[in-house]
């Protein structure tokens, strides 16, 4: 018996290679999950176009459409809910999740970050900032960390890692690309743990 698919909405600002990454893996692996929803701060950026063409729901969200961060906190908790959200995928999400869409959907919110945490993670630490901060700190690794969202950014739970060598001469920019690469076969991986988890 067929059991109904886990509804999965992508938070995206950029490109959206991750997003595609896991669109592409859910599709290939059966997984028993769909992304059924693309939340951006942009209206025009790679993710929306892909969620377009695949005919994948988008919500353009942005707190300058209300009044107060708590309208707007308040309105994405409501589209979620609308929407039957189960999971939330941060993929490139430029912005902080609010703390009421984290409190409604506890550990059912997964990002990834661009090396091994605890280190190099907090405030500030995203992109090419991280890449270099590692090479300054003479990292002879690196990688990538799925992990559960909780109010602190790169706090919660680690769900699964990956490492990629740092190699002499690396620029923050190679370094960058390696650990992309690495992201877009962690995270499918790391979603399907989650799933499994949720549906044990």
């Amino acid at each position: 018996m067929t059991t109904n698919k886990t509804r999965i909405a992508v938070f995206c600002s950029g490109s959206g290679s991750n997003f595609q990454a896991i669109f592409h893996a859910l599709k290939q692996r059966e997984i028993n999950a769909e992304i059924v929803l693309c939340l951006s701060n942009r209206w025009q950026c790679g993710a929306m176009e892909f969620a377009r063409e695949n005919g994948i729901a988008t919500l353009h969200l942005t707190e300058k459409q209300f009044d107060s961060f708590d309208g707007f906190a308040a309105a994405m908790v409501e589209c979620l809910k609308k929407e039957q959200i189960e999971i939330i995928v941060l993929a490139g999400y430029m912005r902080k999740v609010p703390d009421a869409v984290v409190e409604a959907y506890t550990d059912r919110i997964i990002n990834i970050h661009p090396a091994l945490l605890p280190k190099f993670g907090g405030e500030g630490m995203y992109g090419i900032h991280v890449h270099t901060a590692v090479l300054a700190s003479g990292e002879t690794e690196s990688g990538a960390t799925v992990h559960l969202v909780n109010e602190e950014y790169d706090q919660g739970r680690i769900l699964m890692q990956r490492k990629v060598p740092v190699h002499p001469g690396d620029s923050p920019e190679s370094l960058a690309a390696r650990v992309l690469a690495c992201e877009h076969t962690l995270y499918p991986d790391a979603l399907e743990k989650l799933l499994s988890e949720l549906n044990s």
